[in-house]
């Protein structure tokens, strides 16, 4: 829950933020995606808005690698998600680097939305069954959230994010700035992010294939292993992070705990 409530804050601040640019300025990226390419020069000053929003972006992705691996529940598409904030971080610091800027702002807007809906909808998942209760109305908004999830993952994600930037990308950077440095590393990376979409749809119409089918009357993360698998052995799976403590010193806990109550009797 911690997890999704801090990805669900952040995230929250970052489209707002992106909604903030792509219509309350005079940036028309998002209405003319080639637009992205105008006046582009080596070395160009970036805005200081757009700076602001790639230091947010490039500091969260850059803790998200190490909070991954370390800290948050391993899951099946853990080494997927690692990839993801490994092509993320390059593709912000290397747009920064060379002044790429203006699509970043595009990509980042795109991406992000479909990323509150995530996390809202595992809050509730979460939180209706609390404190031995169901609680309905977190039922219903986790399943209102799954549905706009889906929606919006194939709309933003699958249909507009080639269209507006892939197109911009791979078509309009040559015919604007021909000879264009970067073309093919900057659309490789692109692409691949393309794949880690079609990759978690997958898993989306997964869960929704399960629903019709009737294997899974409510919804829940299935990307999470099962409860059964968590209590197996660990060989060759992650751990989730932890304080390890050595039996030794559990003894010791153990022992000085019995005196305590000891003393008190």
């Amino acid at each position: 829950m911690p997890e999704s409530a801090w990805k669900l804050l952040f995230y929250t601040i970052s489209w707002s933020y992106g909604i903030y640019l792509l219509f309350f300025t005079d940036y028309p990226f998002f209405y003319d995606p080639p637009s992205v390419f105008y006046g582009w020069q080596k070395g160009m000053d970036v805005p200081t808005d757009i700076a602001i929003a790639y230091l947010m972006q490039c500091s969260f992705y850059g803790h998200s690698i190490y909070a991954t691996a370390y800290m948050d529940t391993w899951r099946k598409d853990s080494v997927v998600m690692l990839l993801h904030h490994v092509v993320a971080l390059t593709l912000i610091a290397c747009s920064y680097a060379f002044r790429y800027h203006n699509v970043g702002i595009l990509v980042l807007f795109l991406h992000d939305v479909n990323d509150i809906q995530l996390e809202f909808t595992k809050l509730n998942v979460y939180f209706k069954h609390r404190g031995g209760v169901y609680h309905r109305l977190n039922d219903v908004l986790s399943n209102i959230g799954c549905l706009t999830f889906t929606v919006s993952w194939f709309w933003f994600r699958l249909y507009w994010f080639p269209l507006k930037v892939l197109y911009a990308t791979c078509y309009s950077s040559l015919q604007l700035v021909p000879n264009i440095p970067f073309y093919f590393f900057f659309n490789a990376l692109l692409l691949v992010l393309t794949l880690m979409n079609i990759y978690w749809f997958l898993y989306i119409v997964l869960f929704v294939a399960k629903v019709l089918m009737g294997q899974m009357q409510e919804v829940n993360d299935v990307r999470e292993y099962d409860v059964e698998d968590s209590k197996k052995p660990a060989t060759g799976k992650k751990r989730e992070a932890g304080l390890q403590l050595p039996n030794a010193l559990k003894e010791g806990m153990h022992l000085r705990n019995g005196l305590v109550k000891d003393k008190r009797l």
